[in-house]
């Protein structure tokens, strides 16, 4: 079931989205060689707590830590341990916080040390393919025409989006009805209406965009071996357009 937010409780997710954002980039100004990716999970859980908010991922579903570092072939949900960063890396960092009884939820990628330029080009994309999948978020319009205008841009720079895996519903829940996939066609699916709250997603690979679990049970790998990317913002459908939630 589609839950609607009322403009107060759009506020209140915009408080808890303004908290992870701080948290969020925080922990990627920490990304370096050296940096083991347990070290990047205690910071975020440690300055989560210190804004009066509570880890969202931490023990959902069995989930063992606060933050996802995903790093090269690892697509989302990596568990972070003693893997140390190298320079060329590309780690993706996914992170919820709930505040007030409401969620938050947000990605970014970032590149660890020098870097080569196709992978510039693949976290620079799904970055893109973010913001496109954001500017077709209003009233009116239909969801399939954010996957569309995300799958467009990606496939245009010659990766693939990852089919597996989706956005959703944000509220009081960390996973709310809608499913917002990062493919599909112009003007089709449920009309988007004001109050509507969403977690844009995009996981991009810079290769085919098949995807397998680890035996852990949670870390999604790229099946040909090449990196992936992710980003993601919680939005918010109003009269004037798409309200980005997850920023400062």
């Amino acid at each position: 079931m589609i839950r609607l937010k009322s403009v107060a409780e759009i506020d209140r997710l915009r408080c808890a989205g303004a908290k992870l954002s701080e948290v969020l980039h925080f922990v990627g100004e920490m990304v370096s060689p050296g940096v083991t990716t347990k070290d990047l999970d205690r910071a975020a859980e440690v300055r989560i707590r210190e804004l009066g908010a509570k880890p969202a991922f931490l023990h959902y579903s069995g989930y063992p830590a606060t933050l996802c570092v995903s790093v090269n072939e690892q697509v989302i949900h990596g568990i972070p341990g003693r893997r140390v960063l190298e320079s060329g890396d590309v780690v993706s960092l996914d992170l919820g916080l709930v505040f007030d009884d409401y969620y938050a939820d947000s990605a970014i990628t970032v590149g660890c040390g020098t870097m080569a330029a196709r992978d510039v080009e693949l976290i620079d994309t799904t970055r893109e393919g973010l913001y496109a999948g954001i500017g077709a978020v209003r009233a009116g319009a239909r969801l399939g025409d954010i996957g569309h205008e995300v799958q467009t841009l990606v496939e245009a720079h010659g990766m693939s989006v990852v089919r597996d895996y989706v956005g959703h519903g944000v509220g009081r829940e960390l996973h709310e009805d809608p499913e917002v996939p990062n493919y599909g066609r112009a003007g089709t699916g449920i009309a988007l209406k004001e109050g509507l709250v969403i977690a844009v997603e995009p996981m991009v690979n810079a290769g085919s965009s098949a995807v397998r679990v680890l035996e852990d049970d949670w870390t999604v790998v790229t099946v040909d071996g090449q990196k992936s990317a992710h980003f993601e913002h919680t939005v918010a459908v109003t009269a004037k357009g798409p309200l980005i939630l997850t920023q400062p």
